[in-house]
């Protein structure tokens, strides 16, 4: 895999990611059993699975799982990879509302996977999450991912475009939007694999940012909270945005390299 560009270290965990899902094991059973013998069958399982990797296939969609908030999801190229900065909205969530039983309506915009939806649908059992996508196929893995984590009763899912298909009342809204300008060139894993629809909005990369921060209030219970992700380098221009839109409150919280990720925002 470092004739594909990985680095030395990049590919010897995903070889040991591939090898564990060919094995079906995890990692302290290969551990303990790593020196046996190879089971009858292995070497072409894992033999495929490389040679996806080496044509830079990100690891999640060749195993068809991705952790999130210490939960496993199906992830498919219909729907962009969770990736660890986006559990700061989970977090910002659960500190601003810690009683979790007040919290009626919960709107995820842009789904994808469903990683905001069914764990916010676990972290507040006592809520109603609307969860939105633009595309059927990601709506389609979503829905099994919340039957996979027991909350599919809970969790409606609806094909929409932003908060078009949105009434007010709601209490949260979350939403990890496309957010990468259109010039910016991104690594071939990404570019090649992930959804365009769920990695660019416009230019400046705030065409989605500007629509949902602008549409959101309206939306909301006059307590109501607004969580949302941005990109590198976008938080003077979400602030400002925020502020233009009327926005009364306006917070930022950093991601563990210190750079900021999210915007929280309330009237």
């Amino acid at each position: 895999m470092t004739r594909a560009g990985l680095s030395a270290r990049d590919a010897a965990l995903d070889s040991e990611v591939l090898a564990r899902h060919a094995l079906g094991w995890d990692r302290v059973r290969l551990l303990a059993n790593g020196r046996d013998e190879e089971p009858e069958g292995f070497a072409a399982r894992f033999q495929a699975l490389i040679e996806r990797r080496s044509r830079r296939e990100p690891v999640a969609y060749v195993t068809g799982i991705r952790e999130f908030w210490g939960l496993e999801f199906e992830v498919s190229r219909d729907v962009l990879i969770p990736r660890p900065e986006t559990e700061l909205i989970v977090e910002a969530v659960c500190e601003r509302r810690p009683e979790r039983g007040t919290v009626g309506r919960i709107v995820d915009v842009g789904t994808g996977s469903g990683c905001l939806a069914v764990v916010l649908a676990r972290e507040f059992p006592r809520s109603r999450i609307t969860a939105i996508d633009i595309s059927e196929a990601a709506l389609n893995v979503a829905r099994r991912n919340a039957a996979r984590h027991e909350v599919l009763g809970r969790v409606d899912l609806v094909k929409g475009d932003l908060l078009s298909a949105v009434a007010d009342g709601v209490d949260v809204i979350v939403s990890n939007p496309p957010y990468v300008p259109s010039n910016v060139s991104l690594q071939r894993d990404v570019v090649q694999y992930e959804p365009a629809t769920a990695l660019f909005a416009g230019v400046d990369g705030l065409t989605a940012l500007r629509a949902l921060i602008g549409s959101a209030q309206s939306r909301l219970s006059d307590a109501g909270l607004f969580v949302v992700e941005f990109g590198f380098g976008q938080a003077d221009d979400v602030t400002a945005i925020a502020e233009q839109a009327g926005w009364r409150s306006v917070a930022v919280k950093d991601d563990l390299q210190g750079i900021p990720r999210v915007a929280i925002l309330s009237m």
